[in-house]
């Protein structure tokens, strides 16, 4: 299987800038201007105008860019565009046509039905589908039709507004004290909005890891971790899985094992190998604006012992963790994507032999953002996984590698309806599968209190008797241990 190259490792980046909803709604309206307005491009004054009239808007800009609006709080987005239309009562229709029809040509064509044959093979008809999983979608990307279209329609109106001012009239002409009223309109009920209604976002440790002292004796040889990307908890229920289900009823099942916000992928995975949050680790969403974390990963405490660990996934998470990761090409057909990841891991665990070893299935997560997480071919691509997994322990078991490890299986986030949103944590993000294996582990054990994914770096460190990374937060998952090991530990 081909490893990630230089070339996608930079496209994936490009692509973020398109695919997170941040940086895409200024790409966005400025795309969309310049092309309405292209038989003026060769006049300069066009230009002059269209910057100082961008210049004007910058403030609202910038406010969209900072407040997400997520989840029940798009729908009060239409609001400030009605205020809008109420207090300067003109728009450009065409140019809002135009606007909604570039959009709908980017996410429903360019994106689920090009993008997505190009990259992973689904079918020339994706559209057919795709169209009402972005009207439904509530992540925090560009296909979140409902939050994108009131902030573009609204940018896009004031923009052309002062075009229009500049082009004809002087600044002076500008009804200045209007515009600044609406703009700190926006700005105080924004403020509010978010302080009173954006109340979901999960409790954090405030403490660094002090559950148990740290552990100098190892109590595993080896830790091993497969994440199934994007398997939502419910819908792994529903699918037939029969060797994860003997792995989760022979170990330790947590059962309200929580992800952190925004459940990103490179942030989840950030946060899992750190034991912190992105306000502290630095990675904040797919799009990594300075590479690397601002802490201590795993990888790093292991180090410090002498010990080695490898991650093996898609090209997205070399920006936070840099030379520890494996990558894998994420352009292949999601058919054989999960089969060749699994190929690859055992090249890796002949040629490298870490002690901790994580892996990354992309197939589930692919299918739900192409394809949908409500209709059976998510529910194949986990039974898919579970297959594979079975097939990588077995050879795991026979080449040696599984004395005395621990087996982890999670989800770095789960999905929600639409396109297999993720990141806003609405019904079916928050809560992923998570159970541990082992024979340090408790047998047919289930823990119903409410856990976080920041336990994971601590919970290996402690098992391979590494240090816990330097701004760990998470406490170790000291339920799933054996009695007799963490006394042995101590």
């Amino acid at each position: 299987m081909k490893q990630a190259s230089g070339f996608e490792k930079i496209a994936a980046r490009c692509w973020n800038m398109l695919n997170e909803g941040k940086p895409f709604t200024p790409i966005f309206i400025v795309g969309t201007m310049l092309l309405y307005h292209i038989s003026s491009w060769g006049d300069l004054l066009f230009w002059q105008n269209i910057l100082l009239s961008f210049t004007v808007i910058l403030p609202m800009v910038a406010m969209y860019y900072i407040y997400d609006f997520p989840l029940l709080l798009r729908n009060y987005l239409w609001l400030p565009f009605v205020a809008y239309l109420m207090i300067f009562n003109t728009f450009q229709l065409s140019l809002l046509l135009f606007a909604l029809g570039l959009y709908f040509f980017f996410t429903v064509w360019f994106w689920g039905t090009f993008y997505y044959h190009l990259r992973i093979g689904t079918s020339w008809l994706n559209f057919t589908r795709f169209w009402k999983l972005v009207l439904k979608n509530s992540d925090s990307t560009s296909g979140n039709a409902q939050e994108q279209m009131p902030k573009f329609l609204l940018l896009l109106s004031l923009w052309q507004l002062f075009y229009e001012q500049f082009a004809v009239q002087s600044a002076a002409a500008i009804n200045w004290q209007s515009y600044l009223l609406f703009i700190g309109g926006v700005l105080l009920y924004s403020v509010i909005l978010h302080r009173n209604l954006f109340d979901w976002k999960p409790k954090q440790y405030t403490t660094f890891t002090n559950n148990i002292p740290m552990n100098s004796k190892a109590m595993n040889k080896r830790v091993i971790t497969i994440v199934i990307d994007g398997m939502r908890k419910d819908r792994f229920q529903a699918a037939d899985t029969p060797f994860l289900d003997t792995l989760r009823k022979n170990g330790t099942e947590y059962t309200q094992m929580e992800t952190v916000y925004p459940a990103r992928t490179v942030v989840c995975f950030t946060s899992m190998m750190t034991g912190t949050y992105p306000y502290e680790h630095g990675i904040k969403s797919n799009m990594v604006w300075k590479l690397g974390t601002k802490v201590e990963t795993v990888f790093d405490s292991l180090r410090k012992v002498g010990k080695s660990g490898r991650l093996l996934g898609i090209a997205h998470l070399v920006d936070s963790m840099g030379d520890d990761v494996d990558t894998v090409t994420a352009v292949m057909n999601n058919d054989v994507a999960d089969y060749n990841i699994i190929e690859r891991a055992k090249v890796i665990m002949k040629e490298k032999n870490p002690d901790f070893f994580k892996v990354q299935l992309i197939g589930t997560d692919q299918t739900g953002h192409s394809r949908g997480v409500l209709y059976d071919e998510y529910l194949e691509k986990i039974a898919e996984a579970d297959r594979l997994v079975e097939d990588f322990v077995k050879w795991l078991e026979e080449n040696g590698y599984m004395e005395n490890t621990t087996l982890i299986i999670c989800a770095d986030h789960g999905q929600a309806d639409g396109i297999g949103g993720h990141g806003h944590l609405d019904e079916g993000e928050r809560f992923v599968p998570f159970f541990m294996h082992g024979p340090t582990i408790e047998k047919g054990k289930i823990v119903e209190e409410k856990h976080s994914l920041v336990s994971l770096a601590p919970t290996i460190t402690y098992l391979l008797g590494a240090p816990f990374p330097s701004h760990s937060r998470g406490p170790v998952l000291t339920e799933a241990i054996k009695k007799q090991g963490k006394e042995e530990a101590s």
